[in-house]
């Protein structure tokens, strides 16, 4: 196992393990987006993890905010939070709220969940940091099913004409929402030539191959086009627990008390781990 798999794998566990003190949760993102939030935390994103603060940080904001149990456990695999917290999850008086709100978490840059919010503060915080000469890239992890939505294109042909080359976009391919799946609510191919019409890079991969989503990050912040970047991530929700992933729903999950237990077990065994 790699090192950027090792982190995978924990963010993964972590997840879990907060889906088990709910009983419930929007896991199968979280499983599905591991490999992302392990680049994104583990290699790409410039921060310092005792001052969240910090002005030359890389900004990450998550727009899809009920993908917060994901965002969580990346936050603990980077250091930002405790991993003892993670047994407050969705809790009165937690700082780990099951929709995510900037207010509360270190570390989270705004309050996501309505849905196609996130793009359009991201543009804005671009477009302040250039001013500012910053070096700082804005990273706006979204979901497919913001693709819907008409102010995230408002945002995408606004970047593309400032030419805002320290935003780079996330977009997490699962094709599925809580109404069914994205394509047949909204028809959204052929996604690749809609972004590039709108002026961005494009680059759309595996986002369940660790090495595919590494070399996609480096692609994005080292190219030296001045204009927006897209990362297309198709992944699979539940990715890595088997009876999760063969779920014909996932979007929110609930499962018997003693399957948090047989998921993490699982888990644990295609990693080579053993018990904890």
């Amino acid at each position: 196992m790699t090192t950027l798999e090792k982190h995978a794998y924990n963010i993964r566990r972590y997840a879990l393990r907060m889906g088990e003190v709910q009983g419930q949760g929007y896991i199968g993102q979280a499983l599905g987006m591991a490999d992302i939030l392990a680049v994104a935390y583990c290699h790409a994103l410039r921060f310092k993890a005792d001052d969240p603060g910090w002005e030359g940080r890389d900004r990450f904001l998550l727009s899809h905010g009920h993908y917060a149990i994901a965002h969580y456990a990346a936050l603990i695999e980077a250091g930002i939070i405790a991993e003892a917290e993670l047994e407050t999850y969705g809790c009165d008086d937690s700082r780990l709220p099951m929709s995510g709100m900037a207010t509360y978490t270190p570390g989270m840059e705004i309050s996501g969940g309505s849905l196609g919010q996130g793009l359009t503060i991201a543009v804005g915080m671009a477009l302040g940091l250039r001013l500012k000469k910053s070096t700082a890239f804005v990273y706006n992890s979204m979901s497919d099913g913001e693709l819907d939505e008409g102010a995230t294109w408002e945002a995408a042909m606004s970047a593309g004409h400032h030419a805002l080359a320290n935003l780079i976009c996330l977009v997490d391919v699962n094709n599925q929402q809580a109404d069914g799946n994205s394509n047949k609510i909204m028809g959204f191919e052929p996604l690749a030539d809609k972004w590039a019409a709108f002026g961005w890079h494009v680059q759309r991969v595996n986002g369940n191959d660790i090495h595919a989503v590494k070399a996609a990050f480096d692609a994005a912040r080292a190219l030296a086009e001045a204009k927006p970047r897209v990362i297309l991530f198709d992944t699979l929700m539940g990715k890595g627990v088997p009876f999760l992933e063969q779920r014909e729903k996932n979007h929110f999950i609930r499962v018997d008390p003693p399957e948090w237990q047989e998921a993490i077990a699982i888990l644990d065994a295609s990693n080579g781990e053993g018990a904890r």
